[in-house]
């Protein structure tokens, strides 16, 4: 089977990792007798150096017309860098919110696993760890605070800024009507988060989750606010399935969730539309700070391509096998530097995604 992939290896660690997510595809390219067309692009700081603007119509269109897109990490020291003294249109987030406006990317995927040779780098309790958790936070990646109009300007005198959250009802019934969906696949119990005891917006969203929850009966719903959500997440993180919620409460609480497993570098994450085509990236930033010293962890972008294999292309069986990999390596007691543990074997970058390659 042949399929194009639309590479966007993105700034600071992003080339690093990404490099090796391709290293693994090649791998699974030929033991399944597939082949693997790359189209590399350009989007955030490294556009903004090339092209002067985070995202061009180009790379937008050449993203449509492949299978699936393959994302690194976006952006840089914002306190340094000179890509955060332009326009805030003209940064390199602003052309990661327009990529997933463009390609209709509402609904991302991070699933939230705690491996059991890990559970040593879970920074919880050992009563808590020792449980276990395997949890999937689906947040709602298109509308709300950070599509809404938004301005600064003085007001009587007074410098006053304005983000507006706005949601509709067809927004929230898709990401909700998605949500039922992967929870039937998984042990059937969503929580949906909101804040419907202060804003308008959460109490449509918890409104409409009811109404599309009558088409699931085999679905638990459970209704949560965004405060005690947080809490639940270091309390009790095993009692959660599927998580649904709006754009701006996903962003939080997802990092929080990824660092309970011990690493955000552990953590895949897929964006998508209506159709097969996603976008699918590690969960973590571009950490500048190691960016160019081989030292990242490429987990979380390995499993994110393994999410494109499952999701994107139907191949399921290709998924798993780059699924058991990793699980193998880290029976192996192969770590980078982000999860390494006394007895383990500590390896860079490269050597951790040749590692994956070689047990698939």
């Amino acid at each position: 089977m042949n399929k194009k992939i639309a590479v966007i290896k993105g700034d600071g660690i992003g080339p690093e990792i990404v490099t090796e997510a391709m290293k693994v595809l090649d791998k699974v390219a030929a033991k399944f007798g597939h082949t693997f067309e790359y189209d590399q692009l350009l989007l955030g700081g490294c556009s903004i150096d090339a092209y002067g603007e985070p995202l061009t119509d180009e790379t937008i269109a050449r993203c449509k017309a492949s299978d699936a897109v393959l994302m690194g990490s976006i952006g840089g020291d914002t306190n340094t860098s000179p890509w955060y003294k332009l326009p805030a249109n003209l940064r390199p987030e602003a052309g990661l919110l327009k990529i997933r406006k463009e390609l209709g990317l509402f609904a991302n995927l991070r699933p939230c696993l705690l491996y059991p040779q890990l559970s040593g780098a879970c920074p919880l309790k050992e009563e808590i760890s020792a449980k276990g958790f395997d949890m999937l936070i689906m947040r709602e990646l298109t509308g709300g605070l950070y599509f809404g109009a938004r301005k600064t300007e003085e007001v009587d005198g007074v410098m006053t800024a304005v983000d507006t959250l706005s949601y509709n009802e067809n927004e929230i019934r898709r990401i909700a009507i998605k949500a039922f969906e992967v929870a039937m696949k998984r042990r059937k119990k969503v929580t949906s988060v909101d804040k419907a005891n202060v804003l308008d917006s959460s109490r449509l969203w918890r409104k409409v989750v009811n109404e599309v929850s009558k088409d699931y009966p085999e679905v638990t719903l459970e209704h949560m606010l965004v405060d005690n959500s947080a809490m639940q997440l270091v309390r009790d993180p095993a009692q959660f399935d599927v998580m649904v919620t709006e754009n701006m409460f996903g962003d939080i609480l997802s990092d929080e969730a990824s660092m309970i497993t011990g690493s955000i570098g552990m953590l895949p994450s897929a964006s998508m539309n209506e159709t097969k085509l996603g976008l699918y990236e590690p969960s973590g930033g571009s950490a500048p700070d190691i960016a160019g010293q081989n030292k990242a962890n490429p987990i979380a972008t390995i499993l994110s391509a393994a999410m494109m294999l499952r999701y994107s292309f139907d191949m399921t069986e290709e998924a798993d096998a780059v699924e058991a990999a990793v699980e193998k390596a880290l029976d192996d007691g192969l770590r980078t530097g982000d999860i390494m543990a006394e007895g383990c074997v500590k390896l860079s970058c490269s050597e951790m995604g040749t590692a994956i390659a070689d047990r698939i």
